[in-house]
């Protein structure tokens, strides 16, 4: 049976990870019948890339309620700017509409709360597209641990590591911007958390943290000349600019990405998005989240999480180990090797017994975006979970919170210089959120 969605944010993601593949592969399941955003050309953008959407009403960003009168949908889509994610999920979930969202399901543990109220009232469901977790070697693990390898968990080491291209295009957009973003404890790592909260199967329960802004804003070391209001585009010191010139010659702009608002393919590299450039200087003084945390989060199963992330290595990937009482994992794994100077070897895992000797496992590989983790969450997206796998992987409402709420606790704890609990940031849910 075909449901009805309409598409809250058109932006690149929307475009490249949902909006082809529903119209293409998903055909059969999914009707798109309306699309919002609050800038006219990105409607232009997605009707010129996908013809087929050219009678598909279009909506400003105040619409939403003539929106879903006039096309009534079944499901909302919100795939906008961060901050936009929890005022489409309310407004649908009052009614009583289904609702996908990407990930951070919000920016706030304020606005989780509420979006967990609203879903408690409603007859609509939340479903936040965690694609990480879909991965091939993100699913090992969990199988893993579910089979007891390592027996109960304890703790977790993860370090995170995103080299100076990947790292540096979030310090030229509106990530940048703690009140727009939530900054890249809840941006980047709500990944990273909820990946552990899943595959240990405990909830955080409290956070401490250290945070610093080492590399980017006007008091970078490497900052050519302290300057606001630069573009790379047009910036005339770009050429003293070490972050610039890794990627860039003076013929040739290896410009970034933007997931949500910048450039699409097909557009001949410029979509003319209105009011918005993805090429702000790194180094400007509106900037004000960290790009380097180191934190510990206990869990309500006894297990400890050791993690850090850093926006501005000379690679891109993680290292990371799960302790149990039975054994040990390890993976290492390097991501984008077309960028990375160093050699990569396809990645393993490593299982140590705690009395015997180690298993190095490989795991089969996938295509696709993630890891090879998109396709299969948009198989169980649109088809329905796959009735083989035998434990639950699609996330709902409580697991976006939970990863919300993680680096909400880590940013107030290095604010604050203190052990941040994450019922003081997602208080308890109520009786009934709690019972769904």
């Amino acid at each position: 049976m075909k449901r009805k969605y309409a598409v809250c944010g058109v932006s690149n993601r929307a475009i490249g990870m949902f909006i082809g593949p529903m119209l293409e592969t998903f055909a059969g399941q999914c009707d798109i019948v309306g699309l919002l955003d609050i800038d006219a050309r990105r409607h232009e953008v997605c009707k010129s890339r996908y013809p087929q959407l050219a009678d598909v009403p279009q909506y400003g960003a105040d619409d939403f309620d003539r929106m879903v009168a006039e096309t009534k949908p079944d499901v909302i889509l919100a795939t906008g700017r961060d901050d936009t994610h929890a005022v489409y999920i309310i407004k649908a979930l009052e009614k009583d509409l289904d609702v996908l969202t990407e990930k951070p399901m919000a920016t706030t543990g304020e606005d989780c709360r509420r979006i967990m109220d609203a879903e408690a009232r409603s007859k609509g469901k939340v479903t936040v597209t965690f694609n990480y977790r879909y991965a091939p070697i993100h699913t090992k693990i969990k199988e893993m641990i579910l089979e007891g390898k390592i027996g109960r968990v304890t703790s977790i080491d993860l370090n995170w590591y995103i080299d100076t291209y990947h790292g540096s295009s979030y310090f030229k957009r509106w990530n940048r911007i703690r009140e727009i973003s939530g900054g890249l404890s809840i941006h980047k790592s709500s990944h990273h958390f909820d990946l552990v909260n899943w595959w240990i199967g405990q909830k955080p329960v409290e956070a401490f943290a250290y945070g610093a802004l080492n590399y980017y804003g006007p008091e970078g070391e490497l900052n050519p000349r302290k300057e606001d209001g630069r573009h790379c585009g047009t910036c005339d010191v770009k050429q003293d600019c070490a972050y610039y010139t890794r990627w860039s010659t003076r013929s040739r702009d290896m410009a970034v990405k933007d997931d949500h608002l910048g450039t699409v393919k097909g557009e001949g590299g410029k979509a003319d998005y209105t009011s918005y450039r993805p090429d702000a200087c790194i180094y400007d003084s509106e900037i004000n989240i960290e790009d380097t945390y180191a934190a510990t989060v206990k869990y309500d199963g006894g297990a400890l999480l050791s993690y850090s992330v850093n926006f501005s290595m000379p690679y891109e990937g993680y290292r990371l180990a799960i302790n149990g009482t039975k054994g040990r994992i390890e993976t290492i794994e390097y991501h984008a090797p077309s960028r990375t100077p160093f050699p990569t070897d396809v990645q393993t895992i490593d299982y140590f017994p705690l009395f015997g000797s180690k298993e190095t496992i490989h795991v089969v590989h996938r295509e696709g975006g993630h890891g090879g983790g998109d396709p299969v969450l948009l198989e169980d997206l649109f088809l329905g979970p796959d009735p083989a796998r035998g434990y639950e992987i699609l996330s709902g409402s409580e697991d976006g919170a939970y990863s919300i709420g993680t680096g909400e606790a880590v940013w107030r704890s290095v604010l604050e210089h203190r052990p941040v609990r994450l019922d003081e940031v997602l208080r308890a849910p109520t009786a009934t959120a709690a019972a769904r």
